[in-house]
């Protein structure tokens, strides 16, 4: 047994620990309490696996549940940033990549690599699992806004435009799923659980 090995990984184990306390904006379905980054991956994870059967073309699993576990971890370091926030962007940063360098850094090297690597392809967006893994990203927080009668799209004024733009991303990865999300968002507007802003012509 490489105990060396066992430490590190020990020591990432309770490093990742502490992605328990970050908490996301958007609350728990049907809840006032907000979730933690710990509970979204994990509901992403198995979301995947009762998914897969509608994703657009055959994918490793495997590999898409262990891009769902990680893909957060760089918030432990970087915190969780809004999805609609129009003042930092939610997309991959410098500060996200330090962050992933230290965490996964704390594993033995191989396995940094692998998981380094895992969370740059969830980041990219090229590959059918990391299309898929991204539905499953936006999917869950669109059924806690709608089981929340408009949720943070209410609480933060984020209107239709904004939030399909966001959504259309799952039809990268399930056209299937996408067309259930588009007839749920139609829906919370006809409900006035998201707002269209009236632009002038």
């Amino acid at each position: 047994m490489d105990v060396t090995n066992l430490i590190r990984q020990i020591e990432f184990i309770k490093e990742v620990d502490k992605l328990k306390y970050i908490l996301r904006k958007t609350k728990l379905l049907g809840s006032e309490r907000n979730e933690n980054d710990a509970e979204h991956s994990w509901h992403l994870a198995l979301m995947a696996v009762v998914l897969a059967e509608h994703a657009n073309t055959a994918i490793d699993l495997l590999k898409v549940i262990k891009m769902l576990l990680i893909h957060d971890l760089v918030e432990i370091d970087a915190g969780d940033t809004f999805i609609y926030d129009s003042q930092k962007s939610h997309d991959n940063t410098e500060e996200e990549r330090k962050a992933a360098e230290r965490i996964f850094g704390l594993l033995p090297a191989e396995q940094a690599r692998e998981l380094i690597a895992l969370w740059e392809e969830f980041e990219a967006r090229l590959t059918d699992e990391a299309k898929f893994a991204r539905a499953m990203d936006r999917l869950e927080p669109l059924l806690q806004n709608v089981s929340n009668k408009g949720g943070t799209w209410r609480e933060f004024a984020v209107d239709f435009d904004q939030v399909y733009q966001k959504k259309q991303v799952i039809q990268q990865g399930s056209e299937s799923i996408w067309a259930y999300a588009e007839q749920l968002l139609n829906e919370s507007v006809e409900s006035g659980i998201l707002k269209k802003t009236r632009r002038s012509d």
